[in-house]
Protein backbone atom coordinates (compact mmCIF):
# COMPACT_ATOMS: atom_id res chain seq x y z
CA UNK A 1 0.00 0.00 0.00
CA UNK A 2 1.28 3.46 -0.86
CA UNK A 3 2.47 5.64 1.99
CA UNK A 4 1.22 8.68 0.08
CA UNK A 5 -1.75 10.40 1.69
CA UNK A 6 -3.35 13.50 0.16
CA UNK A 7 -5.50 15.91 2.14
CA UNK A 8 -7.90 17.87 -0.08
CA UNK A 9 -9.64 21.06 1.01
CA UNK A 10 -12.53 22.44 -1.02
CA UNK A 11 -13.34 19.06 -2.53
CA UNK A 12 -17.04 19.89 -2.91
CA UNK A 13 -16.44 23.21 -4.70
CA UNK A 14 -16.46 23.98 -8.41
CA UNK A 15 -12.90 22.88 -9.13
CA UNK A 16 -12.83 20.31 -6.35
CA UNK A 17 -15.76 18.44 -7.91
CA UNK A 18 -13.60 17.95 -11.01
CA UNK A 19 -10.41 17.11 -9.11
CA UNK A 20 -11.84 14.42 -6.84
CA UNK A 21 -12.76 11.92 -9.60
CA UNK A 22 -9.19 12.14 -10.91
CA UNK A 23 -7.74 11.54 -7.46
CA UNK A 24 -10.22 8.75 -6.73
CA UNK A 25 -9.15 6.95 -9.90
CA UNK A 26 -5.50 7.27 -8.85
CA UNK A 27 -6.35 6.07 -5.35
CA UNK A 28 -8.09 2.98 -6.70
CA UNK A 29 -4.98 1.86 -8.57
CA UNK A 30 -2.54 -0.58 -6.95
CA UNK A 31 -0.34 1.32 -4.51
CA UNK A 32 -2.37 4.45 -5.16
CA UNK A 33 -2.45 7.26 -2.62
CA UNK A 34 -4.95 7.40 0.22
CA UNK A 35 -7.31 10.38 0.13
CA UNK A 36 -8.48 12.47 3.04
CA UNK A 37 -11.19 15.10 2.44
CA UNK A 38 -11.58 18.07 4.74
CA UNK A 39 -15.24 18.75 5.42
CA UNK A 40 -17.11 21.31 7.49
CA UNK A 41 -19.70 18.68 8.33
CA UNK A 42 -18.78 16.16 10.97
CA UNK A 43 -18.51 12.82 9.17
CA UNK A 44 -21.13 10.23 10.02
CA UNK A 45 -20.71 6.44 10.19
CA UNK A 46 -20.73 6.20 6.37
CA UNK A 47 -17.43 8.13 6.29
CA UNK A 48 -15.70 5.06 7.72
CA UNK A 49 -16.61 2.89 4.74
CA UNK A 50 -14.77 2.40 1.47
CA UNK A 51 -13.49 5.41 -0.43
CA UNK A 52 -11.83 8.63 0.67
CA UNK A 53 -11.85 9.33 4.37
CA UNK A 54 -13.59 12.54 5.45
CA UNK A 55 -12.23 14.51 8.38
CA UNK A 56 -13.89 17.43 10.09
CA UNK A 57 -12.22 20.80 9.86
CA UNK A 58 -13.38 24.32 9.13
CA UNK A 59 -10.99 26.94 7.76
CA UNK A 60 -13.11 29.55 9.54
CA UNK A 61 -12.35 27.80 12.85
CA UNK A 62 -8.57 27.27 13.15
CA UNK A 63 -8.88 25.16 16.29
CA UNK A 64 -10.91 22.60 14.35
CA UNK A 65 -7.94 21.91 12.06
CA UNK A 66 -5.80 20.35 14.79
CA UNK A 67 -4.63 16.93 13.65
CA UNK A 68 -6.12 17.00 10.14
CA UNK A 69 -2.65 16.68 8.55
CA UNK A 70 -1.48 13.80 10.72
CA UNK A 71 0.12 11.22 8.41
CA UNK A 72 -0.49 13.39 5.34
CA UNK A 73 2.24 13.76 2.71
CA UNK A 74 0.51 16.25 0.37
CA UNK A 75 -2.01 19.02 0.94
CA UNK A 76 -4.06 20.05 -2.09
CA UNK A 77 -5.63 23.32 -0.96
CA UNK A 78 -8.59 24.17 -3.20
CA UNK A 79 -10.84 25.95 -0.70
CA UNK A 80 -11.36 29.71 -0.77
CA UNK A 81 -13.94 32.22 0.31
CA UNK A 82 -15.21 34.15 -2.75
CA UNK A 83 -17.32 37.17 -1.90
CA UNK A 84 -18.67 38.16 1.48
CA UNK A 85 -17.40 40.76 3.88
CA UNK A 86 -13.69 41.60 4.14
CA UNK A 87 -13.59 39.89 7.53
CA UNK A 88 -15.26 36.73 6.20
CA UNK A 89 -12.71 36.60 3.37
CA UNK A 90 -9.83 37.19 5.77
CA UNK A 91 -11.03 34.53 8.19
CA UNK A 92 -10.99 31.77 5.56
CA UNK A 93 -8.46 32.81 2.94
CA UNK A 94 -5.85 34.24 5.26
CA UNK A 95 -6.29 32.97 8.83
CA UNK A 96 -7.64 29.60 7.73
CA UNK A 97 -4.72 29.06 5.37
CA UNK A 98 -2.27 30.08 8.10
CA UNK A 99 -3.75 27.52 10.49
CA UNK A 100 -3.74 24.79 7.83
CA UNK A 101 -0.09 25.47 7.03
CA UNK A 102 0.80 25.34 10.71
CA UNK A 103 -0.77 21.89 10.93
CA UNK A 104 1.01 20.82 7.75
CA UNK A 105 4.36 21.90 9.17
CA UNK A 106 3.69 20.19 12.48
CA UNK A 107 2.80 16.94 10.69
CA UNK A 108 5.78 17.03 8.32
CA UNK A 109 3.78 17.44 5.09
CA UNK A 110 6.29 17.50 2.23
CA UNK A 111 4.18 19.00 -0.56
CA UNK A 112 1.58 21.77 -0.70
CA UNK A 113 -0.29 22.68 -3.89
CA UNK A 114 -2.78 25.53 -3.75
CA UNK A 115 -5.38 26.70 -6.24
CA UNK A 116 -4.85 30.46 -6.50
CA UNK A 117 -6.16 33.06 -8.92
CA UNK A 118 -4.72 35.47 -11.48
CA UNK A 119 -7.21 38.01 -10.11
CA UNK A 120 -4.48 38.92 -7.61
CA UNK A 121 -2.77 40.82 -10.46
CA UNK A 122 -5.57 43.38 -10.57
CA UNK A 123 -7.20 45.01 -13.54
CA UNK A 124 -4.47 44.91 -16.15
CA UNK A 125 -3.90 45.06 -19.01
CA UNK A 126 -1.68 41.95 -18.90
CA UNK A 127 -0.22 40.62 -22.12
CA UNK A 128 1.58 37.30 -22.06
CA UNK A 129 3.69 37.90 -18.98
CA UNK A 130 5.45 35.05 -17.22
CA UNK A 131 5.19 34.28 -13.54
CA UNK A 132 7.02 36.81 -11.43
CA UNK A 133 6.84 39.50 -14.11
CA UNK A 134 3.55 41.10 -13.06
CA UNK A 135 3.00 43.26 -10.00
CA UNK A 136 0.29 41.90 -7.73
CA UNK A 137 -2.40 44.55 -7.23
CA UNK A 138 -5.64 42.96 -5.96
CA UNK A 139 -8.76 45.13 -6.12
CA UNK A 140 -11.23 43.29 -3.87
CA UNK A 141 -11.30 41.74 -0.39
CA UNK A 142 -11.54 38.33 -2.03
CA UNK A 143 -8.39 38.70 -4.10
CA UNK A 144 -6.53 40.63 -1.38
CA UNK A 145 -7.03 37.86 1.14
CA UNK A 146 -6.42 35.10 -1.39
CA UNK A 147 -3.10 36.75 -2.21
CA UNK A 148 -2.22 36.82 1.49
CA UNK A 149 -2.92 33.09 1.69
CA UNK A 150 -0.96 32.38 -1.49
CA UNK A 151 2.07 34.20 -0.11
CA UNK A 152 1.97 32.02 2.98
CA UNK A 153 1.91 28.88 0.83
CA UNK A 154 4.84 30.15 -1.21
CA UNK A 155 6.80 31.01 1.94
CA UNK A 156 6.20 27.44 3.12
CA UNK A 157 7.75 26.08 -0.08
CA UNK A 158 4.45 25.32 -1.78
CA UNK A 159 3.19 25.65 -5.35
CA UNK A 160 0.40 28.07 -6.28
CA UNK A 161 -1.53 27.50 -9.51
CA UNK A 162 -3.16 30.68 -10.86
CA UNK A 163 -5.89 30.38 -13.49
CA UNK A 164 -7.85 33.43 -14.66
CA UNK A 165 -11.25 32.45 -16.09
CA UNK A 166 -12.35 28.84 -15.54
CA UNK A 167 -15.40 27.37 -17.28
CA UNK A 168 -17.16 24.02 -17.19
CA UNK A 169 -19.83 22.05 -15.34
CA UNK A 170 -20.55 23.70 -12.01
CA UNK A 171 -19.41 27.21 -13.01
CA UNK A 172 -21.47 29.75 -11.08
CA UNK A 173 -19.34 32.77 -11.97
CA UNK A 174 -17.80 33.11 -15.41
CA UNK A 175 -20.39 32.11 -18.01
CA UNK A 176 -23.37 33.16 -15.85
CA UNK A 177 -21.64 36.52 -15.50
CA UNK A 178 -21.21 36.75 -19.28
CA UNK A 179 -24.90 35.94 -19.81
CA UNK A 180 -25.90 38.56 -17.27
CA UNK A 181 -23.64 41.08 -18.98
CA UNK A 182 -25.17 40.33 -22.39
CA UNK A 183 -28.65 40.91 -21.02
CA UNK A 184 -27.67 44.27 -19.64
CA UNK A 185 -25.42 45.41 -22.49
CA UNK A 186 -26.42 43.48 -25.66
CA UNK A 187 -23.76 45.15 -27.81
CA UNK A 188 -20.15 44.69 -28.85
CA UNK A 189 -18.07 46.80 -26.49
CA UNK A 190 -15.02 48.65 -27.78
CA UNK A 191 -14.42 46.22 -30.64
CA UNK A 192 -14.47 43.19 -28.29
CA UNK A 193 -10.83 42.55 -29.18
CA UNK A 194 -9.41 42.08 -25.67
CA UNK A 195 -7.58 38.77 -25.24
CA UNK A 196 -8.24 36.55 -22.24
CA UNK A 197 -6.78 33.45 -20.60
CA UNK A 198 -9.31 30.64 -20.13
CA UNK A 199 -9.07 27.04 -19.02
CA UNK A 200 -11.68 24.31 -18.74
CA UNK A 201 -12.36 22.93 -15.28
CA UNK A 202 -11.56 19.31 -16.29
CA UNK A 203 -8.16 20.32 -17.69
CA UNK A 204 -7.35 22.43 -14.64
CA UNK A 205 -8.39 19.52 -12.41
CA UNK A 206 -6.07 17.11 -14.21
CA UNK A 207 -3.20 19.58 -13.92
CA UNK A 208 -3.76 20.06 -10.19
CA UNK A 209 -4.06 16.33 -9.63
CA UNK A 210 -0.85 15.64 -11.53
CA UNK A 211 1.03 18.19 -9.44
CA UNK A 212 -0.32 16.55 -6.29
CA UNK A 213 0.51 13.03 -7.48
CA UNK A 214 3.93 13.62 -9.03
CA UNK A 215 6.72 11.39 -7.61
CA UNK A 216 8.71 14.47 -6.72
CA UNK A 217 7.19 17.60 -5.19
CA UNK A 218 7.00 20.43 -7.74
CA UNK A 219 9.36 23.34 -7.31
CA UNK A 220 8.00 26.08 -5.09
CA UNK A 221 6.51 29.03 -6.91
CA UNK A 222 3.61 30.31 -8.98
CA UNK A 223 2.32 28.60 -12.13
CA UNK A 224 -0.13 30.23 -14.55
CA UNK A 225 -2.87 27.86 -15.71
CA UNK A 226 -4.68 28.49 -18.98
CA UNK A 227 -4.89 27.25 -22.53
CA UNK A 228 -1.79 28.63 -24.29
CA UNK A 229 -3.94 30.38 -26.90
CA UNK A 230 -5.81 33.39 -25.47
CA UNK A 231 -9.40 33.94 -26.54
CA UNK A 232 -10.71 37.28 -27.77
CA UNK A 233 -13.80 38.68 -26.13
CA UNK A 234 -15.54 38.50 -29.52
CA UNK A 235 -14.76 34.79 -29.79
CA UNK A 236 -15.85 34.22 -26.19
CA UNK A 237 -19.21 35.93 -26.71
CA UNK A 238 -19.78 34.34 -30.12
CA UNK A 239 -19.07 30.86 -28.77
CA UNK A 240 -21.24 31.26 -25.67
CA UNK A 241 -24.14 32.75 -27.62
CA UNK A 242 -23.99 30.07 -30.31
CA UNK A 243 -23.76 27.18 -27.86
CA UNK A 244 -26.49 28.48 -25.54
CA UNK A 245 -28.88 29.73 -28.23
CA UNK A 246 -28.54 33.35 -27.16
CA UNK A 247 -28.70 36.34 -29.55
CA UNK A 248 -25.38 37.80 -30.56
CA UNK A 249 -24.57 41.35 -29.50
CA UNK A 250 -25.98 43.94 -31.86
CA UNK A 251 -24.07 47.06 -32.84
CA UNK A 252 -21.07 48.55 -31.10
CA UNK A 253 -20.67 50.94 -28.18
CA UNK A 254 -17.66 52.30 -26.34
CA UNK A 255 -16.42 50.96 -23.04
CA UNK A 256 -17.43 54.19 -21.31
CA UNK A 257 -20.95 53.93 -22.74
CA UNK A 258 -21.24 50.33 -21.57
CA UNK A 259 -20.04 51.17 -18.06
CA UNK A 260 -22.53 54.03 -17.84
CA UNK A 261 -25.37 51.64 -18.72
CA UNK A 262 -24.21 49.15 -16.13
CA UNK A 263 -24.19 51.81 -13.42
CA UNK A 264 -27.99 51.69 -13.49
CA UNK A 265 -27.79 48.14 -12.07
CA UNK A 266 -25.80 49.03 -8.96
CA UNK A 267 -22.18 49.53 -7.94
CA UNK A 268 -21.11 45.91 -8.54
CA UNK A 269 -22.55 45.69 -12.06
CA UNK A 270 -19.39 47.01 -13.71
CA UNK A 271 -17.20 44.16 -12.49
CA UNK A 272 -18.07 41.43 -15.03
CA UNK A 273 -17.28 43.80 -17.91
CA UNK A 274 -14.12 45.09 -16.23
CA UNK A 275 -12.83 41.50 -16.06
CA UNK A 276 -13.07 40.93 -19.81
CA UNK A 277 -12.83 44.36 -21.47
CA UNK A 278 -9.01 44.60 -21.38
CA UNK A 279 -6.25 42.12 -22.18
CA UNK A 280 -5.67 39.56 -19.44
CA UNK A 281 -3.67 36.69 -20.80
CA UNK A 282 -0.66 34.97 -19.30
CA UNK A 283 2.30 32.88 -20.36
CA UNK A 284 1.67 29.25 -19.33
CA UNK A 285 4.81 27.48 -20.58
CA UNK A 286 6.08 26.84 -17.05
CA UNK A 287 3.03 24.71 -16.21
CA UNK A 288 2.64 22.70 -19.40
CA UNK A 289 6.36 22.04 -19.78
CA UNK A 290 6.38 20.01 -16.58
CA UNK A 291 3.15 18.03 -17.02
CA UNK A 292 1.98 15.13 -19.15
CA UNK A 293 -1.51 16.68 -18.94
CA UNK A 294 -2.18 18.71 -22.09
CA UNK A 295 -4.10 22.00 -22.35
CA UNK A 296 -6.86 20.28 -24.28
CA UNK A 297 -8.93 21.56 -27.18
CA UNK A 298 -9.26 25.27 -28.02
CA UNK A 299 -12.06 27.14 -26.27
CA UNK A 300 -14.65 27.03 -29.06
CA UNK A 301 -14.34 23.25 -29.28
CA UNK A 302 -14.01 22.55 -25.56
CA UNK A 303 -17.02 24.68 -24.69
CA UNK A 304 -19.29 22.39 -26.72
CA UNK A 305 -18.68 19.65 -24.14
CA UNK A 306 -20.05 21.68 -21.24
CA UNK A 307 -22.72 23.63 -23.16
CA UNK A 308 -25.50 21.12 -22.26
CA UNK A 309 -24.76 21.65 -18.56
CA UNK A 310 -24.92 25.44 -18.96
CA UNK A 311 -28.20 25.21 -20.88
CA UNK A 312 -29.76 23.18 -18.07
CA UNK A 313 -28.34 25.44 -15.37
CA UNK A 314 -29.51 28.65 -17.05
CA UNK A 315 -32.95 27.19 -17.79
CA UNK A 316 -33.30 26.15 -14.16
CA UNK A 317 -32.19 29.57 -12.94
CA UNK A 318 -34.51 31.48 -15.26
CA UNK A 319 -33.28 35.02 -14.75
CA UNK A 320 -30.12 34.45 -12.69
CA UNK A 321 -29.17 36.89 -9.98
CA UNK A 322 -26.10 38.98 -10.62
CA UNK A 323 -23.09 36.81 -9.80
CA UNK A 324 -20.14 38.03 -7.79
CA UNK A 325 -17.18 38.02 -10.17
CA UNK A 326 -14.90 40.11 -8.00
CA UNK A 327 -12.65 37.12 -7.22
Amino acid sequence: MSTERILVTGGTGFIGSHVLPVLRAASAAPHGPALRLLTRRRPGPEARGAGPRSVYGDLADPASLHGVCEGVTTVLHLAARIGGTPQECRTVNEEGTRALLAEAERAGVRRIVQLGTAAVYGDGPHRGAREGRIAEAPVSPTSETRLAGERMVLAAGGTVVRPFLVYGDGDAWVVPGIVQLLRRVPHWVGGADSRLSLISAPVLARALAELALAPEAPAAGVLHAAHPEPVTLRELLTTVCGALDLPLPDGEITLDEALARLDAHGPAARRPLALVAVDRWYDTDALWSRLTTTPGAPFAEAFEECAPWYRRALAHAGQPAAPDLRR
